[in-house]
């Protein structure tokens, strides 16, 4: 049997995690140096979370140590089942890395068992994207190999854009240099931002305002898109009115499918701020 396990920056609901059988890494915070963990995105307050923030709150992350990763997994395997972690992108995380050090150490104490750590390159539901998508090739019956072999390729395909309302916090985790973050303020640029094909955040693009940076997103859903009838995964940070506009941007786009919209989770609402928004889908190249 193939477990799989992912982690909460996924952003997965219970539902979905429960209906798919995944495992889920909980991943923790820390909110005026009181440390907050949360084991499902359910177990916390989007409206409280995102009004700390924005009241000046001093919100923090960590990476998560090896024996986070040890633990489940070796449970898995002493049970005699092969282990796939689908992890936040290393580019903006440490996790990835740590999980591939427990990995190692566990092949080598449970040798005629598999075990993968696959960089999701992405993360919210873009990471959550590829941990669904996983779920189903081993619904489906496919193999060890070729349930990797299928993340992988579909991984260079998961078309992730994002917008942010604040660039402080992008400048703050250093995702953005300090003379963007600068004239951007300035300008009021809503920046217009991709994970790339290596999981590093980059800039594609600026807009004067925030419906010029949804419109901007549409573009991309109406070019690359790969099937209009699939579902879109759309994470926003306590964004509501931003989620309808861009939904009613696709509908003219052609989009027939059912968007699931998710509130971003502590870790990724950290380092984009209140008011992103985030769009996820699959499309015919990245």
């Amino acid at each position: 049997m193939i477990r799989l396990f992912t982690d909460t920056s996924a952003n997965l609901s219970t539902e979905l995690i429960e209906k798919n059988n995944i495992t889920v890494i909980p991943f923790s915070y820390t909110v005026n140096g009181v440390t907050q963990e949360y084991k499902k995105i359910d177990d916390f307050d989007p409206k409280s979370f995102y009004a700390d923030m924005r009241a000046g709150a001093q919100i923090k992350t960590s990476m998560i140590n090896i024996v986070s990763f040890i633990l489940p997994f070796e449970e898995a395997l002493k049970a005699g089942d092969d282990v796939i972690y689908i992890a936040l992108s290393g580019a903006v995380s440490g996790s990835a890395n740590a999980a591939d050090i427990a990995a190692g150490e566990l092949r080598e104490s449970y040798p005629d068992r598999k075990i993968e750590v696959i960089n999701s390159y992405g993360a919210g539901l873009g990471e959550g994207l590829l941990t669904l998508r996983a779920a189903k090739m081993i619904k489906d019956g496919l193999s060890f190999d070729e349930v990797v072999k299928g993340v992988l390729e579909l991984r260079s395909r998961i078309c992730q854009y994002f917008t942010v309302d604040d660039l402080k916090y992008l400048k703050r985790g250093g995702r953005l240099s300090n003379i963007e973050a600068a004239v951007g303020i300035l300008l009021n640029i809503k920046p217009v931002l991709t994970g790339d094909s290596t999981g590093h955040i980059v800039t594609i693009g600026k807009a004067r305002g925030q419906m010029a940076a949804l419109n901007a997103l549409a573009e991309k859903y109406d070019k690359l898109c790969k099937d209009k009838s699939d579902h879109i995964y759309i994470n926003h940070s306590d964004n509501q009115e931003a989620v309808d506009q861009l939904i009613e941007l696709l509908r003219k786009k052609g989009f027939t499918g059912e968007p699931v919209v998710v509130v971003y989770e502590p870790v990724c609402g950290t380092h984009v701020g209140p008011g992103a928004l985030a769009l996820f889908f699959e499309g015919t190249k990245k």
